[in-house]
């Protein structure tokens, strides 16, 4: 017992271990994860859908969109923007690795008569002979990334992208990352039973490492006849340190907000959204 404790209580390095492929395909916590996100009232997975609404409104004026507008939306999940983005007659191609997710979001679609295209990968993965006027990648996803994963991502985010097109994302401050504690504790079948539909025991251990500005909220899932342990990483930017890494991508960014329903930005804020471009050839 003590030597399974230890391992509970161990501190990986920063994004040594990688279980995001588990936690979106694994049949029951999918299906978890989908129902938080059609929670129009929660922000638990999503936004609430009070907040979508706004913020497609501010998208659709800010970026001018139209029936000629390409759009990608990274991580799109059940849909929840690309179907409204779809019904302001952009053009929308939705990336995610949920199979249970996109079945939803293309269930919508088809009762709507949306034409959008949906493509159930690994958005690391994703390739494509499209070019898109916009890419969305919204809900901080882009803070659970390796560095070296982001710059893959910020890859492909450049090549997607016709000349002067544009990225929205969100991400984590450092006023949130400097209201995260270190924390050890245990609870059973917490959330409702969110991680087994069994009896189970979670112990969560949250590491904080000041130097990489990163927080690993670690999940240890015991049942009688099964351990998992799941990884949720959380990198947190100031404004000079992403635009780093935009830059590095060959991608300027042009404007910071409290959030992407363009909210004005506000550094001790929890997050931040930016929009970054392409240079026009």
């Amino acid at each position: 017992m003590f030597q399974e404790l230890e391992e509970i209580s161990s501190r990986p390095e920063p994004f040594e271990v990688y279980s995001a492929r588990d936690l979106w395909t694994d049949e029951y916590i999918s299906g978890q994860m989908l129902r938080h996100h059609l929670d129009e009232t929660g922000s638990l997975a999503s936004r609430t859908a009070d907040f979508i609404d706004r913020s497609v409104a501010w998208i659709v004026s800010k970026f001018d969109v139209s029936s000629q507008m390409k759009v990608a939306d990274f991580g799109c999940g059940p849909g929840l923007y690309s179907s409204r983005l779809a019904r302001a007659e952009a053009r929308v191609t939705g990336i995610d690795f949920s199979p249970r997710s996109i079945q939803h979001a293309v269930g919508v679609a088809e009762r709507e008569g949306l034409s959008i295209q949906y493509v159930n990968r690994d958005y690391l993965e994703f390739e494509t002979e499209e070019r898109f006027d916009l890419i969305l990648m919204i809900t901080c996803d882009f803070c659970a990334l390796s560095p070296a994963q982001r710059q893959q991502l910020l890859s492909r985010f450049f090549r997607f992208l016709k000349p002067g097109g544009s990225v929205l994302l969100d991400v984590y401050s450092i006023a949130a990352f400097d209201a995260r504690q270190e924390t050890a504790g245990y609870e059973v079948s917490p959330l409702d039973g969110f991680w087994s539909p069994y009896r189970y025991y979670e112990f969560l251990n949250t590491f904080k490492y000041k130097s990489e500005r990163v927080v690993l909220d670690k999940y240890t899932i015991i049942e009688a006849d099964r351990v998992r342990t799941i990884y949720n990483w959380f990198q947190y930017f100031d404004p000079e340190s992403i635009e780093e890494e935009f830059s590095a991508a060959g991608l300027e960014i042009c404007g910071l907000y409290a959030d992407v329903a363009g909210s004005t930005f506000d550094s001790e804020l929890g997050e931040f959204a930016l929009v970054a471009e392409k240079p026009a050839i």
